[in-house]
Parts: C-alpha cells; sequence; structure tokens
C-alpha cells in the first residue's frame, strides 16, 4: 500500500470526495483516506502523478507520504503526526475572542442589558452599526481558512462543512450589512422608528461567534484528535537515535540510520537495544514492555533474540545485528499501526455514503426552511436566522471521526498490548468470530518436546538410565533426541559414556557400543528386538502414551533398563486462553497433523471443545473452509504449514515467536506468543465495534433531533427556536463528544475476564451440529438400512444415521468433524458404493 499526505480536508465529505476522485484513476485498486491523520493508503499501480492530479483536481493537496526528507520512516511519520493543527487554531481563537469581546459588548451587552458606551456611540446608532461591521470583518478574516475552503468546495461541486460555516456566517454578515444600510437610508428620512427596527435585524455577531464557536470546536477536536494517535507516536520516540557499533576493533557511535545488518553492537545496562539483533557474548535481563506490554524482564544470553526500542536492564551484551531500518520488529509494529488507521472498516462504509451526501441535503433543507417561515408571513430576519441555524448546527465531522478515532485509538491499544491488528477490518472482525480453531505444536504447546517422566528398571538407578540415554541421544539429530539432551543438561548428567559404531533406525531407534557392551534406545518394536519388556512395563508405556507422551525405552546387552518419555507440552496459559474463549461464547477446535491418542491427549489438558487429528497442511485449509459454513472462523497458528489455514480463514491470528510467512498471512499478530492474547484480541475488537456503534448513535442521533430544532420545527407548538450562536456551539461540541468517547477504549481492560459478554451461549454452542448427506448404490432392503447404520454410527463421530434404501441417502450426524473418507470407508467395507457426499 503506498501512502499518501493529504491537506485541506475538514470534514468526512472531504475525504469521500477524495475517495472517489483517486478511486477513478486508472490502475488504483483501492483508496482509503483518513481524516483523522489526513493521510491517504492506495493501492493498485497508478502512477504517483495521477493520483496527485485527481487529489488537487478535487480541490485539495497531496504529497507522498516519507517524500522529500532524509529522516528514518518511523521519524518522518512522527512529524506528519506532530499536532500542527492546534497552535494555528489557538492563535486564531485568541485573536478571534479579541474583536469578539467588544462586539458582544455592542450588541448584547448594551442593546439588552444597556451596558454604558462612550458619548459618540452611545445615541449614534449607524456608527454603532459600522463599528459592528469592522469588528465581525476582522473575525471573518482572522478565519478566512472557512470561507476559502468553503467556497472552493462549493465551486468544486463538492461542498463540505466549511461550506455551511461560511454559507451560515456569511449569510449573517451579509443580510446584517442590508440593514446597516437601510438603516441610513432611514435616519437621512429622519425615520427613527425604522433606524431602531433595523438595528434589531443586525446579525453581527451571530457571523463572528458562529466562526469563534467553530473554530473552539476545532481546536478540542484537533486536541482530541492528537490524542488518539498518542500510542503510535509513543511508539516512534521508543526508536534509539544512535548505537554503539564495533569497527576496526573499536568502540563508535554512531547513527541509526548508519547501522547495516551483520554489524556488531554492543549495549551497556541502561541502554535501549539500537536495532533487532542475536547476542553474541554476555546475558543480561531485557525490559520489552515496549513492545510486548509484558512488564517482567526477560533474561536473555548468547544466541537469544533482542529486539530494538527494548531497554537492556542489568548486564553487558554485545550482539550482531539481523535486522534494520524498517525490518525492525518495532517499525513493523509502528508500519502496523499506521495502515490500520490508513485503511477504513466496513461499518465506515455507512457514514462515508451519509457524508457524501450530507452537506448537499443540509444546504437544500436550509433554504426550504427560509423559504417556508416567509411564506408563513414571518419577517426575513426570523426566516434567515432559522436558516442560518440550520447550516451551522449540522454536522458532517462527527459522522466522518465517528470510525476512524475509535479504530486508531483501539489499535494503539492492541499495540501497547503485543497485540498487532494489521487494519481497520481485522479490528472490526475479530470480535465477530463465532469459531476459533487453534493448531496445536507452538500454539497450544510450547512446540519444543520435553522430558516428562524417567523411569527406570527396579534393578537400576535412575541416573544411569539417564546416562545412557544422553550417550546415545547426543549422537542422534532426532527432535526427542533434543529433548533427552536438554534435560540432561539441567540435571547435569555425567557425560563420561562414550559409544562407537553409533546407528539410526529411521522410525525406530538408536543403537551403539561402549566397552563392548551394546547400547539400544528407541520405541518398542525396536527395543523388543534387543530385549525383553514386561507386561507392567508396556501398561505403563500405553497410560503415557493416553496422556500424548512418547515413551522411549532403552536396554543394555539384551537387559532391559528403563523408560524416559517425551511430549510436547501445553503452555501455561493455554487453558486459561481456552476456558476464556468458550466464557465468551466461542467453539474452539484443536487442529494437528498428529495422531488421534495424542492430540486427544492435548485437547483434553486444554479443555478444547473438538479434537480433529491426523491433518496435513491442506487438510488444515479443508478443515477451515468447513468449519467456516457453522460461522465466523478465526485461525490461529504459527507455522509455515498453518499459513493456508490462516489465509482461508475469516480471520488469521499469528504467534508472533512463529515464522514470517505464517505472520505475511495472518491479519493479527500476537507480539507475546502468549494464548490468551487471542480472547484479549476479541475483548478490543468487541470493545471497539460497541465504540464505534457508540459514535455513529450519536452523530446520527444528534443532527436528527438538531435539525429538525434549528429549522424551528417546533416553534408553532412550544416557541422553540433555536439561537444561530448555540447552534455553533452544538456543532462544535459534537465532534469534541465523539473524539472522547473513542478515547475511553485507553482505559479498556482488555486482559480482564471478568466482564466477557457471551455472544452466542455455550448450550447454543454445544447445540451446533454438522449433517452430511450421502449417496449410496447397492442397498435393496431393510436389512441393507441396517447393515449401513450401524456401520456409521460405530464411528466416534457420529451422532446418529438415518439411512433409506428407497432414496438410497444416509442422511449423518455428526458430533465433531469427520473426513469424507473415513465416512466412505466405513460404507464400502460394507461392500456398498458411496457415489457423492454433500
Amino acid at each position: 500500500m503506498k501512502q499518501y499526505n493529504v491537506n485541506g480536508m475538514s470534514c468526512a465529505a472531504c475525504s469521500t470526495r477524495v475517495e472517489k476522485a483517486v478511486s477513478k484513476v486508472e490502475g488504483v485498486t483501492s483508496c482509503s483516506v483518513s481524516l483523522l491523520t489526513n493521510s491517504m493508503g492506495v493501492e493498485g499501480d497508478a502512477k504517483e502523478a495521477d493520483i496527485l492530479a485527481a487529489v488537487e483536481k478535487a480541490g485539495y493537496s497531496a504529497s507522498v507520504k516519507g517524500e522529500n526528507t532524509a529522516k528514518p520512516t518511523e521519524h518522518a511519520e512522527e512529524e506528519f503526526l506532530k499536532d500542527k493543527e492546534t497552535p494555528v487554531l489557538k492563535k486564531r481563537l485568541i485573536l478571534s475572542f479579541c474583536f469578539l469581546v467588544p462586539l458582544m459588548y455592542l450588541s448584547m451587552g448594551h442593546m439588552m442589558w444597556n451596558w454604558p458606551l462612550p458619548g459618540i456611540l452611545a445615541e449614534n446608532h449607524v456608527a454603532m452599526g459600522i463599528l459592528q461591521l469592522l469588528l465581525t470583518g476582522c473575525v471573518m478574516i482572522i478565519n478566512q481558512k472557512f470561507f476559502v475552503s468553503g467556497f472552493q468546495s462549493l465551486l468544486h461541486g463538492a461542498p463540505n462543512m466549511d461550506t455551511l460555516v461560511a454559507l451560515g456566517a456569511g449569510a449573517s454578515f451579509g443580510y446584517s450589512t442590508y440593514a446597516l444600510f437601510a438603516m441610513t437610508d432611514a435616519q437621512m428620512r429622519q425615520d427613527m422608528a425604522g433606524v431602531m427596527t433595523y438595528m434589531h435585524e443586525f446579525y453581527f455577531e451571530s457571523a463572528a461567534m458562529i466562526l469563534t464557536l467553530i473554530t473552539v470546536g476545532k481546536m478540542l477536536e484537533a486536541r482530541s484528535k492528537g490524542k488518539t494517535t498518542d500510542a503510535l507516536k509513543g511508539l516512534m520516540r521508543l526508536a534509539p537515535k544512535t548505537a554503539v557499533v564495533i569497527r576496526n576493533g573499536q568502540e563508535q557511535t554512531v547513527s541509526i540510520e548508519q547501522v547495516r545488518k551483520g554489524d556488531v553492537f554492543v549495549v551497556r545496562p541502561g541502554e535501549h537495544i539500537p536495532v533487532d539483533g542475536i547476542v553474541l557474548e554476555g546475558s543480561s535481563a531485557i525490559d520489552e514492555s515496549a513492545l510486548t506490554g509484558e512488564s517482567i524482564p526477560v533474561d536473555k544470553k548468547a544466541g537469544d533474540i533482542v529486539s530494538a526500542a527494548t531497554l537492556n536492564q542489568s548486564g553487558y551484551i554485545r550482539c550482531e545485528a539481523s535486522r534494520v531500518g524498517e525490518d525492525t520488529t518495532l517499525s513493523q509494529i509502528i508500519q502496523m499501526v499506521s495502515d490500520a488507521a490508513a485503511t477504513k472498516a466496513p461499518i465506515a462504509k455507512v457514514a462515508d455514503k451519509v457524508s457524501g451526501v450530507f452537506v448537499p441535503i443540509v444546504i437544500v433543507i436550509a433554504v426550504i426552511t427560509i423559504a417556508v417561515w416567509m411564506l408563513a408571513g414571518e419577517s426575513v430576519g426570523f426566516a434567515l436566522a432559522r436558516g442560518i441555524a440550520v447550516l451551522v448546527i449540522s454536522c458532517p465531522c462527527a459522522l466522518g471521526l465517528a470510525t476512524p478515532v475509535a479504530i486508531m485509538v483501539g489499535s494503539g491499544k492492541g499495540a501497547k498490548n503485543g497485540v498487532m491488528f494489521k487494519t481497520a477490518v481485522s479490528l472490526e472482525e475479530t470480535g465477530k468470530v463465532q469459531i476459533v480453531a487453534l493448531d496445536k505444536t507452538g500454539t497450544i504447546t510450547s512446540g519444543e518436546p520435553k522430558v516428562t517422566d524417567v523411569i527406570p528398571d527396579s534393578k537400576i538407578a535412575r541416573e544411569e538410565l539417564l546416562e545412557i540415554a544422553y550417550a546415545l541421544e547426543k549422537k542422534s539429530e532426532h527432535p526427542l533426541a533434543k529433548a533427552i539432551l536438554s534435560y540432561a543438561k539441567e540435571q547435569k548428567v555425567p557425560d563420561g559414556i562414550e559409544v562407537s559404531e553409533f546407528q539410526a533406525v529411521p522410525g525406530n531407534g538408536l543403537s551403539g557400543l561402549n566397552d563392548g557392551e551394546n547400547l539400544t534406545g528407541g520405541n518398542l518394536n525396536f527395543i523388543r528386538q534387543h530385549a525383553e519388556v514386561s507386561e507392567n512395563v508396556e501398561a505403563e508405556a500405553r497410560k503415557l502414551a493416553d496422556q500424548g507422551k512418547t515413551p522411549l525405552f532403552f536396554a543394555r546387552n539384551g537387559r532391559f533398563l528403563g523408560m524416559i518419555a517425551v511430549a510436547d507440552v501445553i503452555k501455561e496459559d493455554s487453558p486459561q486462553a481456552v476456558q476464556e474463549l468458550q466464557n465468551m461464547g466461542i467453539r474452539v477446535v484443536m487442529l494437528t497433523g498428529d495422531n488421534e491418542q495424542t492430540a486427544r491427549a492435548i485437547g483434553a489438558q486444554a479443555g478444547v471443545d473438538e479434537v480433529i487429528a491426523g491433518v496435513l497442511p491442506e487438510g488444515k485449509e479443508e478443515v477451515i473452509r468447513r468449519l467456516k459454513n457453522q460461522g465466523k472462523v478465526a485461525m490461529v497458528g504459527d507455522g509455515i504449514n498453518d499459513a493456508p489455514a490462516l489465509t482461508r480463514a475469516d480471520m488469521g491470528i499469528a504467534i508472533g515467536a512463529g515464522t514470517d510467512i505464517a505472520i505475511d498471512a495472518a491479519d493479527v499478530v500476537l507480539m507475546k506468543s502468549r494464548l490468551t492474547d487471542v480472547p484479549a484480541a476479541i475483548r478490543l475488537s468487541r470493545a471497539t465495534l460497541r465504540n464505534i456503534h457508540e459514535n455513529l448513535f450519536w452523530a446520527f442521533i444528534y443532527n436528527v433531533i438538531g435539525i429538525p430544532l434549528a429549522a424551528g420545527i417546533w416553534y408553532p407548538l412550544f416557541g422553540w427556536k433555536l439561537n444561530p450562536m448555540f447552534g455553533a456551539a452544538a456543532m462544535s461540541l459534537s465532534s469534541v463528544c465523539v473524539v472522547t468517547n473513542a478515547l475511553r477504549l485507553n482505559w479498556f481492560r482488555m486482559k480482564d475476564a471478568t466482564r466477557d459478554r457471551k455472544i452466542k451461549t455455550r448450550k447454543k454452542q454445544e447445540e451446533m451440529t454438522m449433517e452430511k448427506t450421502m449417496k449410496i448404490e447397492g442397498m435393496m432392503c431393510g436389512h441393507c438400512e441396517a447393515s449401513v447404520k450401524k456401520a456409521l454410527e460405530a464411528l466416534a463421530e457420529v451422532e446418529a444415521a438415518e439411512v433409506s434404501h428407497e432414496k438410497g441417502t444416509a442422511v449423518v450426524t455428526l458430533r465433531s468433524e469427520v473426513s469424507d473418507e473415513v465416512l466412505k470407508k466405513a460404507v464400502e467395507e460394507k461392500d456398498y458404493t458411496v457415489v457423492e457426499i454433500r
């Protein structure tokens, strides 16, 4: 996605106008404009010059983001996100008040409350009118941006919020100027009654007050909008500016831009890691809270990975740079948050459609309001006041900001807590998932086999079994061997036995010689060829296998020594994560390529609703495809083999410690690699969507209530009429309220499971079933029906089967997923032919 800066936008109508103009450029496949960050994301192969020309033709200006700057991307981005509007608006506001205060004293203080005036003005109404005109003119010049932008947009056929303000203030000023000239004519004719009548027709203070109040609202809105990007700016400020690298054997402090991949850099206690790297020497405790939100420091030693912007708390370390510049973890996080802000959530399309026609409709309503009141016999001043009130109370900004401010705050909140939403779509849609499919290895489990049990034969010591196992396994490259080696080192097993004539029998075991003695280790079938294994040992081995563990057997010179069980143990937080998901009304399914027995053991420990075992990578994608028929599916995985399933799912969630391919294929990335962040991400998504709904409700209801009130609908019944000045104040506050509501997400506790609100009850989830209809040839009678029914219902995954030889079908109700091949095999073993399964 190519990103651009867009200048000159003032409301949602502007962003919609730009989006439509750029979308029409040849080669543009998608375009998303953010009013919040004044940015635009464009996908496709269109030329930059054509895109910039389209923006300019629409009446705005644009530039390629990061262009004409020598700073790193995140620094340029931070500079762009800097609140430049507030200081300008503050200066305009102060100057406006300097002229507004005397204007209000004249128009309201003197006229309404008889406050004193200098003698030269007290009885000179024409002079008072001229002074009001001059003071109002000064306020209009100070706030000329409303008029320039408003009328330019009107000329381009795309009126915006500035157009409404300019028309409202301009109409007030124009009619008041007419009244002033009419007053001078009455003065010349010595018509003092006419002079006083026209004196009450002045709306100079309304014109000035409208502009000033809108500027107040704009300033408050700018400040609030600035706070919505605090999370992103905070991440950017974490980026170190310098690094200490080793060049020619000497330590040199260089700017971060000069660090190259492969450079060796050093970090002392209290310093930040400058780029991503691998520890070569030393050890330390690293505070990674800036990236992961985890407050507890992580111990690092040689071989471990460190990330840019994390804090070295204790030891001196030497590292090799592995990722620099835009490739660092920090830069990728910043890019993800920035991209999320630059994209649009599906729900924003509703507001965009309304915003696109909002301003023209309001102008028409204002004109109709003026015409109706004049036809009703009211004065021009009364009718004009109602029309102006309609113009200045209408607020397309609140509609335009309702979604992007919540998306920005929500994605920033997630980033602070190690949950990265790549786009606004992913932030909105994650909370809607009904089924979560979890990969087993590396997601539910640690992904690294560990020794769980050491069971020596009664006639040898535990230490002797470990020593022999260590001697054999240290020559093997098998993952299970690495688990035994790691455990042996932890237990400080002596490395005294040397094995010669080592042999590895693939899929079976290992053998070797030590001082003329045969040492063997492997699975049960292999060890039986070398030693006698008792029934008690086999029973114990079966018990371990039922628990999802892999027993390894060892023997010496034909004598059984014992067994060591190895398993890929589940992560500590996996059962908690599964329970939280279930409490949120979400069905949890575990996918794995492991055998059924091991998979069900792990599934039982984690507490998942359903286990689907023995699936290959393409099989996982097939399972996700079927699960999507039952509801919106999120897939959580970490490996290359998970990428197809992550892509196929409605929402792909990658474990941050996983492969780059899995991360690239996913919509959400969990930087802390903790499964409990899955329910946390769903909670945050739901809270953000709820916040968007609140914002849109208030934005719509504000206009639904405000516009009829301003038009004077209730005046004949209750005598209610709205002063244009109060309409301007209400318009200003509406946007501020929407932005402030979005800022509440900063205090949302995404890890708090106590308030989980179920979208669908567990009972309903458990009642969710799946049916498959099989078309079968060869059934001739009731006996055939019974035979097929019995074969199908013998499968553990089948709840019931309704078989009809007349229709040639079997309708199978499943309690869990089962492949078509399994169903087909069960029937065809009874000598019937399965033609189709649907």
